[in-house]
């Protein structure tokens, strides 16, 4: 026996020997890094905008070695008009620089994030934006503007982002593929012309919304919703915005849920409440309002899935899920008498709690400030308890506890395997009609047009039972109380309040535990490490910081 080891031993030997003679032998063929090299067929490309998907992914499901993602979704939304920390002992590292804008300096983690994450996705844009246009690439014409339009989609979403939080940005149209050191500020009426160009392109070539095999991925729809913010954004473009918006609205594609959908149409509820409903958010789930769904799976129903428990399979990596509910929820079950359980959202920490701006920002009857929309009261649910069934009133110290705390339910979600709430199996709705009436009405009211902007948003707000408004009641701040009503929870509020230039203005008599306001929030500071990297060349620091 041993002798025929040693046999096969020098037969794989000499075989091995021969096939090392050949010089192919040495060729590297790469069959799973993204690169130019693997980017040779339609499968490929297809892979490669998923991955630019995932990237994008990131700003919901940033990992603990990203620095923790709660404080990170804090940002957006605390040191707004919109949401507070009650324990300021407790805030979010990430978030500190946020309710205390003295404290935002070059070094700050979360601008530094954001910059990294946009640039790259915007290299990877690239990559395939270059590769796809090969004519070498066996694929049909229709498929290369398909996949040209979603690359295209991203590379601009990123530059909206930068455009938006930063202003002047290095403009990048080709792959890196050796360390640059010499980048510069460009102005941002050029990084705006790519952002126009690119969308222009994508709402023409990627798929419509029902063409899309893979729902998560750029449709027309988002092109056309993302073009009419950015012309909001850039000014002068408000009819162009509003025209997108049309198209949207005008599809037939689309239309605002009015009528109890989904798997708890027979329970008690709303129909607003419906859309948040974890299985009934998508669009194949009768969400007939969704424009963009990021649909997510829970890693325990997918085999060798990547929860928590798969850390061999991703080593350095621990799968978080994204953290919105612990965000957004608060800490009842601390609460002698209560309970976990899915009615109340599950497991939340309430990184935020809701201003009283936001508590006191809806008319009576408006289903949006349900009880089933914004949980205001709790009662004691454990059956055990002398309590059961009464209501929870708030006790002393309920500004510096997170126990009891009013707070949108768009983010509940329970899963009785995980109790804890270790992780988040929740789609997020990225994009919907709602928001897309919210961008036409601001159009309209740019270009003078009171009555028509009315008449858009009373279309939300009869869906609301929350009574009409006339062209009187319309100018900006009246819209961005509207968006609060429609999104609280949703949109972005930091990016919104920055894109219209009324973060400062929206936070007096608003916003709650800030200080040091002062013209540098208008943009976030340039960071630090990247001003200090690029050593051939300036890269100018944003006024204040």
């Amino acid at each position: 026996m041993k002798q025929y080891k040693i046999l096969a031993a020098v037969g794989i030997a000499v075989l091995c020997a021969l096939s090392a003679c050949k010089k192919s032998f040495l060729d590297e063929k790469v069959y799973s890094k993204f690169t130019p090299e693997a980017l040779n067929d339609s499968l490929a490309f297809e892979a490669g905008i998923i991955g630019l998907q995932s990237q994008y992914s990131l700003w919901n499901t940033m990992n603990e070695n990203d620095n923790g993602n709660q404080g990170f979704l804090c940002v957006w939304q605390m040191g707004t008009d919109v949401a507070y920390n009650k324990a300021p002992d407790d805030l979010d590292p990430m978030a500190i620089p946020y309710t205390n804008y003295e404290k935002l300096n070059s070094a700050d983690v979360s601008s530094a994030f954001v910059w990294k994450w946009a640039y790259n996705i915007i290299n990877n844009a690239n990559v395939v934006i270059l590769n796809i246009d090969k004519g070498e690439v066996p694929v049909s014409a229709g498929f290369r503007n398909k996949i040209k339009g979603q690359a295209m989609f991203y590379r601009a979403l990123a530059y909206n982002y930068l455009a938006t939080l930063y202003g002047n940005v290095p403009l990048i149209t080709e792959p890196l593929t050796a360390p640059k050191t010499d980048f510069t500020r460009t102005p941002v009426t050029q990084i705006n012309d790519l952002i126009v160009s690119d969308l222009n392109f994508a709402k023409v070539n990627a798929p419509n919304i029902d063409d899309n095999v893979n729902k998560s991925l750029p449709n027309k729809a988002m092109a056309s919703q993302l073009l009419a913010e950015a012309y909001l954004r850039i000014g002068g473009k408000d009819a162009e915005a509003e025209a997108e918006c049309n198209a949207i609205i005008n599809s037939g594609q689309f239309s605002l849920i009015q009528a109890r959908y989904g798997i708890k149409a027979t329970q008690p509820g709303d129909y607003f409440a419906d859309m948040f409903i974890f299985g009934n958010q998508r669009r194949t789930q009768g969400n007939t309002e969704a424009i963009w769904v990021e649909e997510t799976e829970n890693p325990a129903s997918v085999p060798n899935g990547a929860g928590p428990d798969r850390l061999d399979r991703f080593p350095g990596f621990r799968f978080t899920g994204s953290q919105h509910r612990r965000a957004w929820g608060s800490r009842y079950y601390n609460t002698p008498g209560m309970l976990l359980c899915d009615s109340l959202g599950g497991r939340g920490i309430s990184r935020m709690a809701l201003t009283y701006y936001v508590l006191n920002a809806y008319k009576a009857g408006d289903i949006r400030n349900s009880q089933y929309n914004l949980r205001r009261n709790y009662y004691y649910n454990d059956p055990s308890s002398p309590k059961y069934g009464q209501r929870v009133l708030p006790g002393a110290g309920i500004d510096t506890n997170r126990n009891i705390v009013p707070k949108t339910n768009k983010w509940d979600q329970f899963d009785p395997n995980d109790t804890f709430g270790s992780s988040m199996i929740k789609d997020f709705i990225i994009m919907r009609l709602g928001e897309t009436y919210l961008l036409k009405a601001e159009a309209q009211l740019k270009q003078g047009k009171t009555g028509e902007a009315a008449t858009t948003i009373n279309i939300l707000r009869d869906r609301a039972h929350a009574g009409t408004v006339s062209a009187s009641d319309i100018n900006m701040n009246f819209i961005l109380d509207e968006r609060v009503r429609e999104l609280i929870g949703e949109e972005n509020r930091r990016m919104t309040l920055m894109r219209t230039g009324m973060l400062a203005q929206r936070i007096q008599g608003r916003g709650l535990k800030i200080t040091g306001v002062s013209d540098k929030i208008k943009l976030l500071p340039i960071p630090q490490s990247e001003i200090d990297l690029n050593k051939d060349a300036k890269l100018e620091q944003n006024p204040g910081y």
